[in-house]
């Protein structure tokens, strides 16, 4: 067969043809342009496809779009830490004032006023705890009970010590007077929580004065042997409800608060 009686390949509707030597891809169709086929193109006749290039055409809207993204793309850049900034709850760290100076975020570098007054308080609690509420006025040798003594009752304790020995307070209370008494010499009232009062006497030195407060243990005396005393010893007797009230027994009342003589 000649080469004109070859067979002529007719195109199908909608089908483009293309020069085997195009080589201007401006001549290329744009894929996003292009209508699509009516009905299923024939199979290709090569495997390779032409990559398209942007057209002369469009050239500037490339330009352009390229311009914008590389401007997107620096802003962060140029703004900085600016916009990179957070709290520290932001990174898992808790509030900002309890970090430490050194940036330990294990060691808190303050507390507040209401934790402070907090803690004093559990102080104070446990301190008061601790802190003894009866104590013997004075170390010393019991020498005469609250009981009748030559034909007379005698309504206190004797406590017999050396010249000097301290005197305490038995329990909490007020002063109410301290200083020279009749028979004692010298002589300290004390009134406690109750209403009670503890008086000490024959003491040489006392150092309270008539409206100070003291804790039980607190030291108010020294013993002496002032007044209508033998030898150096502490009288110690407890009026219930005033200096006038009925006398109470020092040593029961001392044992019902666990102080034995």
């Amino acid at each position: 067969m000649s080469p004109s009686s070859a067979p002529q390949v007719l195109d199908r509707p909608g089908a483009a043809r293309e020069p085997a030597d195009a080589t201007d891809p401006g001549d290329l169709p744009l894929i996003a342009d292009a209508a699509p086929p009516a009905t299923p193109p024939a199979a290709p006749r090569s495997r390779l496809r032409r990559v398209p290039h942007p057209p002369g055409r469009r050239a500037h809207l490339w330009f352009a779009a390229l311009v914008a993204g590389a401007l997107l793309a620096a802003v962060p850049g140029v703004t900085g830490p600016d916009d990179m900034t957070g709290t520290a709850s932001d990174y898992g760290l808790g509030v900002a004032a309890d970090l430490a100076l050194s940036g330990d975020a294990g060691v808190r570098r303050s507390i507040t006023e209401a934790e402070a007054q907090a803690r004093l308080g559990e102080l104070a609690a446990s301190r008061a705890a601790r802190a003894p509420k009866t104590v013997l006025p004075t170390q010393g040798r019991l020498t005469t009970c609250y009981c009748m003594r030559w034909g007379q009752m005698h309504y206190g304790l004797d406590l017999a010590a050396p010249l000097g020995t301290p005197i305490y307070a038995a329990a909490d209370g007020v002063v109410l007077k301290a200083g020279r008494v009749s028979g004692f010499g010298n002589a300290v009232y004390i009134q406690d929580a109750d209403g009670n009062v503890h008086i000490y006497g024959h003491m040489r030195y006392y150092d309270v004065a008539a409206g100070d407060i003291v804790h039980a243990g607190d030291q108010i005396a020294k013993v002496g042997n002032e007044g209508y005393s033998t030898g150096p010893h502490l009288h110690y007797e407890i009026h219930r409800g005033d200096m006038d009230g009925r006398p109470l027994d020092p040593q029961d009342w001392l044992a019902e608060r666990g102080v034995h003589i």
